[in-house]
């Protein structure tokens, strides 16, 4: 979806369309969750700064989320991809990819099916879309940046050579700043530079993580589309007006921790470790994880644990926090929690 959150307030307040529109809350210690393109015009983006995108953008106009509408909006989009095929892949509320080698509605092509889908999001909910198209999920989350927004770019089967060769290699998915820079200095800067490497040499330099750059920059990916893909986490956390003590932190975990507790008790999701993040005001971050013998059975549970982690940490004493979270992972299988009844 094209910068989702922002062109959804767009739509629903029509004053707003056209404007630089930034999500988000517009505190010092706040960040961007989305921004329209007019307001990417003024170089802000998501997780911004929100301090930093109200000096880029001063005529920006601040809206706080509404993650709950945001998620009527996906799933209305979600039910269109599965009217073209089951094999969905969620990434986010905003982004999937699908498998359309069987299309269930007869259409011919991925190309047309991407075209017949993007068409059918902008009728139902009058908001566009970006597709990319190729013969696997690596290219194809490319392609889908390249024509942003409400754009279409296909890779097909033999255009990958001449596509690959030219494109920087910080689009390779895992490479950051700290991999480009390593890359900089072994002269690769695009992914033909890369294909000069031998597999072996990639995994001299970066270990395990070579044999798969050597695979991406041959566009090798063999990795399916997983519609079941589970969610491996919940998590909860805040950034405070102000910076806070630790035991003003213990009680922010304390509630969070019922909240999330029964947020996973409505998905009938019970986790094993329970894991704890800290900043401090100079942006000093931590986290701390324990998977303790028996899985936190209630929220008291929860919170007890949470409050226990906080032992852990090596900050100083006379230490204030700007965000703390409370996260449960390690999820049990729905079979193991049934209790063993027997007389």
């Amino acid at each position: 979806m094209d910068a989702f959150y922002a062109s959804v307030e767009q739509r629903d307040r029509p004053e707003l369309r056209g404007k630089p529109v930034i999500v988000g809350w517009p505190g010092e210690r706040s960040v961007v969750c989305a921004a329209s393109y007019e307001a990417r015009k003024f170089g802000v983006h998501s997780a911004m700064p929100s301090s930093r995108a109200r000096r880029l953008c001063p005529e920006g106009v601040f809206i706080g989320p509404d993650f709950e509408k945001y998620r009527v909006v996906s799933t209305q989009i979600r039910d269109i991809f599965h009217r073209h095929t089951p094999l969905v892949e969620p990434l986010s509320l905003d982004e999937a990819y699908l498998d359309v080698t069987e299309e269930l509605t007869g259409i011919p092509t991925a190309t047309e099916t991407a075209e017949t889908i993007r068409r059918e999001i902008r009728n139902e909910t009058q908001l566009t879309a970006s597709a990319g198209v190729a013969p696997n999920k690596f290219l194809a989350k490319i392609a889908s940046d390249w024509k942003k927004p409400d754009g279409l770019f296909v890779i097909r089967p033999h255009q990958i050579e001449s596509f690959l060769v030219t494109l920087p290699v910080r689009k390779i998915p895992g490479v950051g700043k700290a991999t480009e820079k390593i890359m900089t200095d072994i002269g690769v800067a695009t992914v033909g530079d890369l294909q000069r490497f031998s597999q072996e040499q990639l995994i001299d330099r970066f270990g395990k993580w070579g044999t798969r750059l050597w695979e991406l920059a041959r566009g090798i990916d063999d990795n399916p589309v997983e519609p079941s893909r589970k969610r491996k986490s919940w998590s909860s956390e805040s950034t405070f007006p102000r910076d806070i003590t630790l035991e003003e932190v213990a009680d922010y975990i304390r509630g969070e921790a019922h909240s999330l507790w029964e947020a996973l008790a409505e998905r009938k999701l019970a986790g094993r470790t329970v894991t704890v993040k800290l900043r401090t005001g100079g942006f000093e971050t931590a986290t701390r994880r324990i998977t303790p013998e028996l899985p936190p059975a209630s929220g008291d549970d929860l919170a007890r644990i949470g409050t226990e982690l906080l032992t852990r940490f090596d900050f100083p004493n006379d230490s204030r926090f700007r965000l703390a979270g409370i996260g449960v992972s390690n999820f049990v299988e729905e079979e193991e929690q049934q209790p063993v009844l027997f007389a």
